[in-house]
């Protein structure tokens, strides 16, 4: 019986690990620009941190994590996301002590059980960045400008961003309020996840994407009638500092987020493609995640982003994608002349050079098949009498132009660095 890949997890081919090391090529040259340092975290990390920092009434936390008890019986979960495992290192390791602002990127896999559909899977691939220290808007504008900025590099033009305030803990109380007299008298027509939505956390009924609910949603109120003057002038601040760099962008009342620890911007890029329609990054502002770990009170701000959306949008809206560079060279050899094409290409891969020769046993004449297939820049058959001479000839397949060379593998490296030139 064959065993598969598990439902909703995917195997990763060459080609296509070739485009994900380009966004993430692309995404950490983006992320060093704007002066953000590479963070790693486990895999997994006990169960609370993701309670206690995303919610125990998010659906990520209560329907969708994969949880286990390891067998020293502790409670172990597979991160579901990026955030929450950062700022348990940023605690547990001083950096709260650190000159601040400190500013992080990391590339992640994370674990949904969650409904598999185009775009979605239950293992997927997630960049992001957190920002800890800045109250100050202008940290959320770096956050939405290093996205544009990634998403220019990448090519990608039908993307638009939407921004929201959703509140702060001064204000965010009366909105809840108010969303409760207003959902209150609908819940006999709406889902049954929003009867403990509305009892667990209104707000998260916004989100819902049964159209029965989003027929009820569309009326309900929205956060900027409720906002603090602290929240409005943050708002204000950051729709400037967008303006004044050209950032377009429209503000949208029904973006909220799953998780609990978000609080005053929150952002979206939107997809503008008629095929891939949705949400390719979110983030915002989390001001007291870090508190509610565990830590001092220093706020944050991030995004994230998963890779294998972000390659089927740039696919659907046929962007412009680096194909893998070819091989560089094949050495075509016979029995008595093995032991020298092995000495040779053990020397050249020393100096850089992509060379390969026969590790199959093959004939001649099935070398030289393999080697028109192997997709190389360059090949060259080694006999006794170019080991004999110490020289061979290059043969360019792409043009079929051949030249004299010696069988120094410095000297010979040369030719593949001047033709990368």
């Amino acid at each position: 019986m064959k065993i598969h890949a598990q439902r909703g997890t995917k195997d990763i081919l060459p080609d296509e690990a070739f485009l994900f090391q380009y966004v993430d090529d692309v995404f950490k040259e983006t992320c060093h620009a704007f002066g953000f340092q590479e963070i790693r975290v486990p895999t997994f990390e006990a169960t609370e941190l993701f309670a206690r920092g995303v919610g125990d009434a998010s659906d990520i936390v209560s329907k969708e994590m994969y949880t286990f008890e390891d067998r020293g019986g502790r409670s172990i979960t597979l991160r579901p996301e990026g955030t929450a495992g950062v700022v348990r290192a940023f605690i547990e390791h001083g950096m709260t002590s650190l000159p601040l602002p400190v500013k992080l990127f990391y590339n992640l896999n994370c674990f949904r059980y969650e409904s598999v559909q185009k775009g979605r899977y239950r293992e997927f691939w997630q960049l992001g960045c957190e920002t800890f220290g800045p109250e100050s808007p202008e940290a959320d504008a770096e956050m939405i400008l290093l996205l544009d900025r990634f998403f220019q590099t990448l090519g990608l033009k039908e993307v638009a961003l939407e921004i929201n305030n959703i509140g702060c803990p001064v204000c965010r109380p009366q909105y809840l309020a108010a969303l409760k007299d207003y959902f209150a008298p609908h819940l006999s027509d709406m889902c049954g996840d929003c009867h403990e939505r509305f009892e667990r956390n209104v707000l998260r009924i916004i989100d819902c994407k049964v159209d029965a609910c989003q027929t009820v949603v569309k009326d309900s109120p929205l956060q900027e009638a409720y906002l603090c003057a602290d929240c409005k002038e943050h708002k204000a601040t950051l729709e400037h500092r967008l303006d004044s760099l050209g950032v377009k962008y429209r503000v949208n009342g029904r973006i909220v987020r799953g998780l609990d620890y978000y609080t005053r911007t929150v952002f979206e890029f939107i997809s503008e493609h008629v095929g891939t329609q949705g949400t390719i990054c979110g983030g915002g502002r989390y001001d007291g995640l870090v508190e509610t770990l565990g830590g001092p009170a220093v706020p944050g701000v991030g995004f994230a982003m998963g890779i294998e959306r972000l390659l089927m949008e740039l696919k659907a809206t046929n962007t412009p994608l680096p194909t893998p560079s070819k091989r560089d060279l094949y050495i075509l050899c016979f029995p008595d002349t093995r032991d020298a094409a092995a000495t040779l290409v053990y020397a050249l891969r020393s100096e850089g050079v992509g060379a390969d020769f026969d590790i199959m046993d093959r004939s001649f004449r099935a070398q030289m098949k393999y080697a028109g297939k192997g997709d190389y820049l360059a090949l060259i058959v080694l006999g006794e009498d170019e080991v004999k001479s110490g020289m061979a000839k290059l043969k360019w397949l792409d043009s079929g132009d051949e030249i004299e060379s010696s069988l120094s593998a410095d000297l010979l490296a040369t030719h593949f660095y001047s033709k990368e030139a």
